[in-house]
């Protein structure tokens, strides 16, 4: 990729991210790009159940799962920010910093993660199945995927934030760490957990609830806190609501919303297989 800070355009050698798709010119013999295959793409924040969706939606299905949204930041948006400092591209772990870097993507490139998943391209064999992408987040992406990928059909999940906090604490996820978190003070009110700007968001009652979880033993206060924290810090790039405004207005006859507290997993995912029948997708 090249030092200029616009990965939107496709100014690097082709790279191939996983087995069939890739990104950079110039595109091997026969491949096309994404723009013009048919696509589903999940959109949805961290803990309202994408991956127990995907496990229940592919079982028995052919499908492939494009490089997912770690994956393109850490190749296209993080490495276009590093290399824009003359930086070397290097992995970035902590959530907040990672945030730090795609806020500031997303101030030169409007489409944020969408404008990097414009990028890619698949072989032909790729076509054939059932092509996946996890995630969009935002508002801006989806204004932008709904306008570059007429092709995609979107699929929104959500879930109240406590709920979030609560899955996060649950799943024991390497990648959902926040590093530099302050000492534990066992059973403290949010703000006393360092957590001021999280008490907006939540409710006193699932503030209450957060922390019963600490005063029983059930979780540390470090690990609350942690998680917490991710929530946080995503809900300063995203809002939930915004997005599936946004998804409804510029893509309303190619998207589906769940509310994955109303429904179980197995639910969930035949609402989406019905769905992709009808769009012609399975």
């Amino acid at each position: 990729m090249s030092q200029a800070n616009d990965a939107s355009a496709t100014d690097f050698a082709f790279v191939e991210f996983a087995p069939g798709c890739g990104a950079g010119l110039p595109l091997p013999a026969g491949w096309i790009s994404i723009v013009e295959a048919p696509l589903l793409i999940l959109v949805g924040v961290t803990g309202v159940g994408k991956s127990t969706t995907l496990d229940r939606l592919l079982r028995g299905r052919r499908a492939t799962l494009l490089p997912d949204r770690r994956v393109l930041t850490d190749k296209l948006l993080i490495a276009a920010m590093q290399m824009a400092e003359g930086l070397q591209p290097t992995i970035v772990t902590d959530r907040a910093q990672r945030f730090a870097y795609t806020r500031r993507y997303r101030a030169t490139h409007a489409g944020g993660m969408a404008d990097a998943l414009g990028l890619l391209a698949v072989a032909p064999a790729q076509t054939e199945k059932l092509l996946i992408f996890d995630g969009l987040r935002g508002a801006n992406e989806i204004e932008a995927a709904a306008v570059a990928l007429p092709n995609a059909r979107f699929v929104m999940l959500d879930a109240p934030d406590a709920v979030r906090v609560v899955r996060l604490l649950g799943r024991s996820d390497p990648f959902d760490r926040v590093e530099r978190i302050l000492p534990d003070p066992a059973g403290a009110p949010f703000e006393a957990l360092g957590l001021d700007d999280a008490a907006a968001l939540f409710t006193h009652d699932e503030q209450a609830m957060l922390l019963g979880l600490v005063d029983s033993g059930r979780v540390a206060a470090a690990d609350l806190r942690a998680k917490v924290k991710i929530v946080v810090e995503e809900r300063r790039s995203y809002d939930p609501q915004g997005t599936r405004n946004a998804l409804l207005r510029h893509a309303g006859e190619r998207a589906l919303c769940v509310d994955t507290t109303q429904h179980g997993a197995d639910d969930v995912a035949r609402l989406i297989a019905t769905r992709l029948g009808e769009w012609g997708l399975i």
